[in-house]
């Protein structure tokens, strides 16, 4: 059979369909179901392209957990290689619109969070994380909490949280996701959000990436802190958050600048298994750094304080 999309590359398509419904406020059930299928495709034993071009979309539809909706979606993946449910459901989560799914938010609140850049779910989680919610006038502490709850319950979804999971990554796998997040920002691959701190002209250049590695959901994103603007760090250092479930962590990986991992990735906080995990690979011992990614987008400079009269 010719080239086409692998079991494992439908799955992962049926999946981000499914973490997409959950974070827009879908019924349980149909997201279960997309689930559902994305794991009956990827533990399938033959290759789905083989067995639509013996059968069709009829032979789609009669695998287990699969059924007639989404083996329409497959077929139409398998056609195309578009799935356009899932365009339009990233398209309605880089709109406005996506934030009416959110308890407690109305079209006053809304407008309001537009107002100061906040326009879509990967804003307000951004807006969530670094505490600018709080400070949006409206935004009390039972709010607050309810939208804390939806974004929790929205990277659960993301997470589909496996027993018996490692309470953090070992860092390889942090590092991987770290090199993942900037060699596709420098590409500009990834949607970029407009954070509200350090960013008086509401520009949209922090790029944002959801990705995962096994039972863990990632968020990636430049670190955006009074700190690493003071240091000139924005293009440098990258905030790893993870969760299994409604638990969530969060690492920032920067480059090494002496000792014997200069110029090396390093996770901080985890300094003595990254040396371990470069000496494993030969690279401890490295004369000279390793060459830096292309930079990514520069974010606006802050506002500089009005010299006191």
């Amino acid at each position: 059979m010719g080239d086409g999309p692998s079991n494992d590359r439908i799955a992962r398509r049926l999946d981000e369909v499914a973490d997409r419904l959950a974070a827009l406020g879908a019924d349980e059930y149909r997201v279960r179901a997309w689930h559902r299928a994305a794991t009956a495709v990827r533990t399938w034993p033959r290759p789905l392209l083989d067995v639509w071009a013996e059968g069709g979309l009829p032979a789609l539809q009669e695998l287990p957990g699969v059924g007639e909706r989404i083996g329409a979606a497959i077929d139409e993946l398998l056609g195309t290689g578009s799935l356009s449910r899932l365009e339009r459901l990233r398209a309605d989560m880089g709109t406005e619109a996506s934030l009416r799914a959110v308890p407690g938010l109305g079209r006053r609140l809304i407008a309001r969070l537009s107002d100061l850049g906040i326009r879509t779910l990967d804003d307000l989680e951004l807006a969530a994380r670094t505490g600018e919610l709080e400070r949006v006038p409206g935004f009390g502490a039972r709010r607050v909490a309810a939208i804390g709850h939806f974004l929790a319950a929205r990277r659960q979804a993301r997470a589909r949280l496996r027993p018996g999971a490692a309470a953090e990554p070992d860092v390889g796998e942090l590092l991987d996701v770290d090199l993942e997040y900037r060699e596709r920002a420098s590409r500009g691959e990834l949607p970029r959000v407009s954070p509200h701190r350090f960013n008086p002209e509401g520009a949209s250049w922090l790029p944002l990436l959801h990705t995962e590695r096994g039972p863990t959901a990632y968020t990636a994103v430049y670190s955006n802190t009074a700190l690493a603007h003071a240091s000139g760090a924005t293009a440098d250092w990258v905030v790893l958050y993870f969760s299994r479930g409604l638990t969530e962590r969060q690492r920032t990986v920067v480059t090494e600048t002496a000792g014997p991992m200069a110029g090396l990735r390093v996770v901080r906080g985890r300094e003595p298994e990254c040396r371990r995990h470069y000496r494993a690979l030969g690279q401890l011992r490295r004369t000279r750094p390793l060459p830096p990614p292309p930079t990514p987008p520069t974010p606006p400079s802050p506002p500089r304080p009005s010299p006191t009269v």
